[in-house]
C-alpha cells in the first residue's frame, strides 16, 4: 500500500468515526431534542482547539453479539482543547453508539483524560449522556464506573470538575457526577435516578416519570443534587464557560483576573435606604450584590435550591470572588439544614481554589422545630461551621442587619478567621431579638408591672438602643468598621486588595473530619 493510500485509508476510518452510530441514530438524537457528542464537543470549546485522543479505540468484548457492534470510539469522545484560551480536557458520551453505555475500553478513555487533567492542572468537563453500564461486560463495567469514582476523588480540590447531563444517567452513573464540583442539567432530557421509575413501581408500588422522580427541576429544586438548570443543551454549555471564566484551572493557580471599567470608588447611595426601617420587613440581598460587585453581574449557583441563602460568583474590582449572602426575602434569610449544607459546600469549594469568600449577612438564626432538630440541623450546621473555620482563602464579611445567636458565628465572624468584618450602621448583633432577650431577662419585672405591656415596651427601647446596634461589637474589635452602605463597594475592594498575598495555614494532618 503505498503513502497515498495509507493517508487515503486514514481518512476513510476517521469518517467512519465521525459518523458515531450512524445517521439514523444522529437523527433519532436530534429528534429528541439532543445534540450529538462532537456537537456538544463544538458548541462548549473554542472554534478549533478540540484534539481528540483515542478516536480509534474499540471494546474486546465479543459475548452476547458484541463482536458484531465495533464502532470506532466506543461510544465516548475524548480530548482536549480551550476555553476562553485556556486548556481543558473533555469527554463526552455518544449516545448514538451502543447508548453510550459504560465499557472496559470506554472507562480506559476517560481515566486517560482525568489522568492528563490531573498531571496538567487543568479542569475537567464531563458531557454525560449513557444508557449506563455496558450489561454484556459485566462486572466489567462495573469495575469500569469504579476507576473514574476513584480518579475523581483524588481530583477533588485540585482540578475543577464539571458534569452535565445531557440525557439519562441511572445507577453507578450518578456517582461521578456527585463527586464533581458542579452539576448541570438540562429541562425535559436530563435525568438522574439510582433507581428508575420501573424498578421503584416494582418494589415500593410507586408510579413515578422519569421527569417527576429525576428531572432538572427536582434536582435543581428539591434534591440539591445538581446546581445549574437550563432550558436546553446550548444554554447549558454557555452556562458551563461562564462558570470557568471565574475558576483557576487548579488549586495552585489563582482565579483570571478580568479588567472592569467599574470604578472601584463607586459610591451607590441607593444602598443606605436599601434596608428597611422595620427589622422584619424582607428585602430582596439580590439587590445589594448587583449594586456592589463589578458590573452588577452575579453568576449565582443552585438559585432553586434552599433560597434562603444564596451563593455564587461575581467579581469586585476585576477578582473572582465567591459570595454567600442570606436571603431576608426568603424564610427571613434564617439557616437550615439545606442552606447549611449549600453554603458549606461552595465554601469549601472557593477555599480550594483560592477564591476569596464575601459574606453578606442578615440572619435572625437557625430555624426552629422538630423537623429541623430531628433532620440534624446541629449537624448541618456544623457544616458550615467547619468550612467557615477551615477555610484559607481572604474572608471578608457584610452585616448589614441582623447576626443573632450561633448564626453570628457561623457566618464568616471574627471569631472563626474572619480577615475583615464590616457592619452596615443598622446592624443588629445580638445572642438574639430585642423582644425575645427582653421576654426572658426581664420576664418577673413585666409580670409584676402595673402596666406590664407598657413596661414591656420600655424595656425593649432600652434594650434596642444599648444593645441592637453594630457598636458593642465594634468597641470588642469583633466588627473592624461600621461603614455606611453606599461605600460597600469600595470598602470590599480595598479590603481585598489588602488581602491579596494572605497566607493562612491549617494544623498538619492528613485531613480533617468534617461532620459528614
Amino acid at each position: 500500500m503505498t503513502t497515498r493510500q495509507r493517508i487515503q485509508e486514514l481518512r476513510r476510518l476517521r469518517a467512519e468515526a465521525l459518523a458515531g452510530g450512524g445517521q439514523k441514530r444522529i437523527d433519532a438524537q436530534h429528534k429528541k431534542g439532543k445534540l450529538t457528542a462532537r456537537e456538544r464537543i463544538d458548541l462548549l470549546l473554542d472554534p478549533g482547539s478540540f484534539n481528540e485522543l483515542d478516536m480509534f479505540v474499540t471494546h474486546r468484548s465479543n459475548d452476547f453479539g458484541l463482536g458484531e457492534q465495533r464502532i470506532w470510539g466506543d461510544g465516548v469522545v475524548t480530548g482536549y482543547g480551550k476555553i476562553d484560551g485556556r486548556l481543558v480536557y473533555v469527554f463526552s458520551q455518544d449516545f448514538t453508539v451502543l447508548g453510550g453505555s459504560m465499557s472496559e475500553a470506554n472507562a480506559e478513555k476517560i481515566c486517560k483524560i482525568m489522568d492528563l487533567a490531573l498531571k496538567n492542572g487543568a479542569p475537567v468537563i464531563g458531557l454525560n449522556d449513557s444508557g449506563g453500564a455496558r450489561i454484556q461486560e459485566g462486572v466489567v463495567s462495573l469495575g469500569a464506573y469504579a476507576d473514574i469514582f476513584l480518579r475523581n476523588t483524588l481530583a477533588s480540590g485540585v482540578i475543577p470538575q464539571i458534569s452535565a447531563i445531557l440525557g439519562p444517567c441511572a445507577g453507578g452513573a450518578v456517582y461521578s457526577p456527585a463527586i464533581t464540583d458542579f452539576i448541570f442539567m438540562v429541562e425535559g432530557t436530563s435525568h438522574m435516578f439510582v433507581t428508575g421509575p420501573n424498578v421503584i413501581k416494582t418494589v415500593t408500588h410507586e408510579d413515578v416519570t422519569f421527569d417527576e422522580l429525576g428531572g432538572a427541576a427536582v434536582h435543581n429544586g428539591i434534591s440539591g443534587v445538581a446546581h445549574f438548570s437550563s432550558p436546553n443543551e446550548p444554554a447549558c454549555l454557555a452556562g458551563i464557560r461562564t462558570l470557568l471564566s471565574y475558576l483557576p484551572g487548579n488549586n495552585v493557580d489563582d482565579p483570571p483576573f478580568v479588567a472592569t471599567d467599574d470604578p472601584a470608588d463607586r459610591a451607590d447611595e441607593d444602598l443606605d435606604a436599601l434596608i428597611p426601617d422595620s427589622p422584619n420587613q424582607p428585602y430582596d440581598m439580590h439587590e445589594i450584590i448587583r449594586r456592589v460587585v463589578d458590573g452588577g453581574t452575579f453568576f449565582e449557583v443552585q438559585p432553586d435550591y434552599a433560597r434562603n441563602i444564596l451563593v455564587g460568583f461575581a467579581r469586585l474590582g476585576g477578582r473572582a470572588v465567591g459570595i454567600v449572602a442570606q436571603q431576608p426575602a426568603v424564610l427571613a434569610g434564617v439557616l437550615d439544614i439545606n442552606a447549611a449544607d449549600k453554603a458549606a459546600r461552595f465554601v469549601r469549594f472557593c477555599d480550594c481554589f483560592n477564591v476569596p469568600i464575601v459574606t453578606f449577612e442578615d440572619v435572625p438564626g437557625f430555624l426552629p422545630g422538630v423537623g429541623q432538630e430531628h433532620g440534624g440541623i446541629i449537624r448541618h450546621g456544623a457544616k458550615l461551621l467547619f468550612a467557615y473555620c477551615e477555610a484559607t482563602v481572604p474572608k471578608v464579611t457584610v452585616i448589614t442587619r441582623k447576626a443573632y445567636g450561633g448564626a453570628y458565628d457561623v457566618m464568616s465572624s471574627k471569631h472563626v478567621r474572619g480577615d475583615i468584618n464590616y457592619a452596615w450602621p443598622m446592624a443588629e448583633i445580638a445572642v438574639m431579638g430585642v423582644d425575645g432577650a427582653v421576654n426572658i431577662i426581664f420576664k418577673d419585672e413585666i409580670d409584676h408591672a402595673t402596666d406590664p405591656e407598657a413596661r414591656r415596651k420600655e424595656l425593649v427601647a432600652d434594650y434596642q438602643a444599648k444593645f441592637a446596634n453594630p457598636y458593642v461589637a465594634a468597641a470588642r474589635g469583633y466588627i473592624d468598621e461600621v461603614i455606611e452602605p453606599h461605600a460597600t463597594r469600595a470598602k470590599l475592594i480595598a479590603a481585598l486588595d489588602m488581602l491579596k498575598n494572605k497566607r493562612d495555614s491549617n494544623p498538619p494532618k492528613k485531613h480533617g473530619n468534617i461532620p459528614l
